[in-house]
């Protein structure tokens, strides 16, 4: 279902005021992401299109970080109009038609790798679990975090996805991690959220395989949780949030034990970080090369798609 263009739209690098999320009101916080509050599901809406590929650039990471910081101020309260709406839920999308995300900048990681500089590596992955970790921790707010995956969800993009509470996908959708196929692994949180999820050894399969996996291979396996037909995800995520309605506050409420039972720290994200560019630092020419192949992969997505 096609949302209405909004008449009015607020950039936060230039606002003075904090912005009114009425209805139709679109918030830009740059080129590559932009938020949107829908008054009638209480939900905030985010879509990235990062560029020139679909990866988290640093630019996209820092815009990100921005938007949590907006979400994390806002105490969980969006002006509209004359009255204040609870944020109930938080949606991750995509504005890259046929892409969530391809995950982390390769290209980036290669010329680091090259010049051996262990600390741009260490700091680029420092930012991908800042971001991931506030999503995972719900922004520390009685909210719902939903990803919704529309198109290739891969590496980083998974990660990204897997912080979310609930996964929604449309059925052409597809899942994996390629980085074994240069031999490295997913060093932001792959390992602990399908932890987690499914146990160690279904983690270490989907992680190490290097396989490509169905939206229903994935629902299958307990990874995500609702596959929606293509071109629908919207209306089923809208769909749940309405069957959610009456018990919103105990599911969220469910969300915050399982993380308490099932914990995911910070600093055991951040250890895995420091594994990741020990590892990166280890691969060689050979290496190198099927990265950049991936690289190139990534750079032939890159038309943004229409806002829905």
């Amino acid at each position: 279902m096609e949302m209405q263009v909004p008449a009015a739209v607020i950039d936060v690098h230039h606002a003075a005021v904090k912005p009114d999320f009425s209805s139709g009101t679109e918030f830009r916080f740059s080129p590559q992401l932009h938020a949107r509050f829908d008054r009638q599901t209480r939900a905030l809406w985010s879509r990235w299109t990062a560029a020139p590929r679909p990866c988290f650039n640093a630019g996209l990471l820092a815009d990100i970080r921005a938007y949590y910081n907006f979400i994390a101020g806002s105490d969980g309260v969006i002006a509209c109009g004359d009255s204040e709406e609870p944020i109930d839920y938080v949606v991750l999308a995509s504005g890259m038609p046929g892409v969530f995300q391809l995950g982390g900048d390769l290209d980036l990681f290669r010329q680091k790798i090259d010049n051996r500089d262990r600390n741009a590596l260490t700091t680029y992955g420092r930012a991908c679990i800042d971001v991931l970790y506030r999503n995972y921790r719900g922004h520390d707010l009685p909210l719902t975090t939903v990803s919704l995956v529309q198109g290739e969800c891969l590496g980083g993009g998974f990660e990204a996805a897997l912080s979310s509470d609930v996964i929604v996908a449309e059925k052409s959708s597809r899942f994996g991690f390629p980085e074994i196929l240069f031999n490295l692994f997913p060093g932001m949180g792959a390992y602990s959220f399908l932890d987690r999820k499914v146990g160690q050894r279904k983690a270490e399969d989907i992680i190490s395989s290097g396989k490509i996996y169905s939206a229903d291979e994935m629902l299958e396996l307990g990874v995500i949780d609702v596959v929606a037909e293509d071109g629908g995800g919207e209306t089923a995520v809208n769909a749940l949030i309405k069957q959610r309605s009456r018990s919103r506050n105990g599911l969220a409420a469910l969300a915050a034990v399982r993380r308490r039972v099932h914990q995911i720290t910070y600093e055991e994200l951040e250890d895995v970080v420091g594994v990741w560019v020990d590892a990166a630092l280890r691969l060689t020419t050979r290496d190198l090369k099927l990265m950049q192949r991936l690289v190139s992969r990534q750079n032939g997505l890159q038309e943004p798609a229409v806002i829905h």
